[in-house]
């Protein structure tokens, strides 16, 4: 068979500008002539194995990256933005939304964001929503989606903050735990830490230089929120400089964007990359076993493990999502090919909605997307006791999985019939755009298909679905 050819031309050109070469000098060092290079870059030729050999060599890149990164998210969000009704006749097909993706990733960002602009418009008006003279109201991304965004398109890795954390945890040695490194660095800032009987996890007061924290929330939690204020007080200008090259458009999205890389360094130096991932491939992923080791939650330690996509260390692409109980994603990432939903929940078949019905267990889950790819799934409820009697309890589940391919290294994977047809459950990722004709959980018909209507005839649905 036949190997697939290998276009990448914008990350030719990313890599070249990065390192401040003229294509004279660039195709000088990958051994190629000029015009080559610039055909390559044009993607009017694949990329040779020569090539890729030299990306390797002088620039130390992990070729892997040339075949991944924002493309397939691309394809895959504006194939969901194209089944919208507005463009119901004008599907364009799959080829041409690869080469958008690889060749213009630009205007494929450009066009998401117009079609996002157009919804939020579109449902303001339909609703007669009462934001219409708030700021958020003025038709374009919402703060929290431009943030979601920008950690979707960073592979959900920020390289700088993430070694910076690296560094602030390879300080505990001996019997010191991360929790007296952080406790120690505050209070060299005079800042002391107190457990208080709050109704917030964090309350700092800069004034008098103290630091509370909630005496209800788990150990855990209180470490993690120490980070975090450590973080926000002693990594001010990493944050910063981070959130300047992000561009964002309000001042709310890149504030809920410093509270989310601040967030990042706590889960980082609590679970510092290279022993997190040495830890992970060691015990085959289980997370109780990395939880207990690194004082981490269940869910901290699954979002870690989504996150471990460093270049040259790459961990397993998992993906990793958070629902509520009404199905709504509260946290999304997928470095696999199995893209969330931009709009609305999760597909009804997936093992994540029944892990609120066994509290405490973890659920697994063969599954198989439209596109063929087949994916064990694992599902856990998380809800969260308010502390005390009477407070509201947070009820959340989530699923970590990754393609079966990976199995081997995963100890959820021991005891599954992995080469049953029959075991993998079919999923989708959202009922407008998923292709499944008879699933018998649709809860509206995909756009992007035609309906036979036949009042003489009643199956599953109320339609067929051509």
């Amino acid at each position: 068979m036949a190997s697939q050819k290998l276009y990448a031309g914008a990350k030719l050109r990313e890599i070249r500008t990065r390192f401040g070469l003229t294509q004279k000098d660039f195709a000088a060092k990958l051994g190629v002539s000029l015009p080559y290079l610039n055909q390559m870059e044009n993607n009017n030729r694949p990329v040779s194995t020569t090539v890729v050999l030299a990306l390797a060599q002088e620039f130390g890149m992990d070729v892997t990256e040339l075949s991944t990164g924002d493309s397939e998210r691309l394809v895959s969000d504006m194939r969901e933005a194209l089944a919208d009704q507005i463009f119901a006749d004008t599907m364009p097909p799959m080829a041409d939304l690869r080469l958008t993706a690889s060749n213009a990733p630009a205007l494929a960002r450009a066009f998401l964001e117009l079609h996002r602009s157009y919804r939020q418009t579109h449902e303001r008006l339909a609703s007669l929503d009462e934001a219409l003279g708030r700021e958020d109201a003025r038709g374009q991304a919402s703060p929290w989606d431009e943030v979601r965004d920008f950690f979707h398109y960073c592979d959900n890795y920020i390289d700088a903050v993430d070694r910076a954390a690296e560094t602030f945890a390879a300080q505990a040695s001996g019997s010191q735990t991360i929790r007296d490194i952080a406790q120690a660095r505050l209070a060299e800032q005079g800042i002391t830490v107190e457990l208080a009987e709050i109704d917030t996890l964090r309350r700092y007061n800069p004034a008098a230089r103290v630091l509370h924290l909630s005496a209800r929330a788990a150990p855990q939690t209180q470490t993690f929120q120490m980070l975090l204020q450590l973080a926000l007080l002693g990594q001010d200008k990493l944050l910063e400089a981070t959130l300047d090259f992000a561009r964002f458009h309000t001042e709310e999205a890149r504030a809920i964007a410093k509270i989310g890389l601040a967030n990042y360094y706590a889960g980082a130096a609590l679970m510092p990359y290279q022993k997190f991932l040495a830890a992970a491939q060691a015990c085959r992923h289980d997370l109780e076993v990395l939880s207990a080791r690194f004082g981490a939650s269940i869910e901290q330690a699954a979002h870690r493990l989504s996150t471990l996509q460093r270049p040259g260390a790459k961990g397993i692409p998992f993906f990793f999502v958070r629902v509520d109980q009404a199905g709504t994603i509260t946290k999304r990432h997928s470095a696999t090919r199995l893209q969330f939903a931009r709009f609305g929940g999760a597909c009804p078949l997936w093992n994540v909605h029944r892990a609120f019905e066994t509290p405490g267990r973890f659920l697994r889950q063969l599954a198989e997307t439209p596109d063929g790819v087949r994916y064990i799934s694992l599902a856990r409820d998380i809800s969260k006791s308010g502390g005390s009697f009477g407070a509201p309890v947070r009820r959340y589940a989530i699923s970590l999985g990754c393609e079966v391919r990976h199995a081997d290294s995963l100890v959820y994977a021991d005891g599954l019939d992995l080469k049953n047809d029959s075991a993998y459950e079919p999923i989708g990722i959202s009922c407008r755009i998923c292709e499944r004709k008879t699933c018998h959980q649709r809860s509206v018909p995909p756009l992007e298909r035609r309906l036979t209507i036949n009042a003489d005839e009643r199956g599953v649905l109320p339609y067929e679905v051509m």
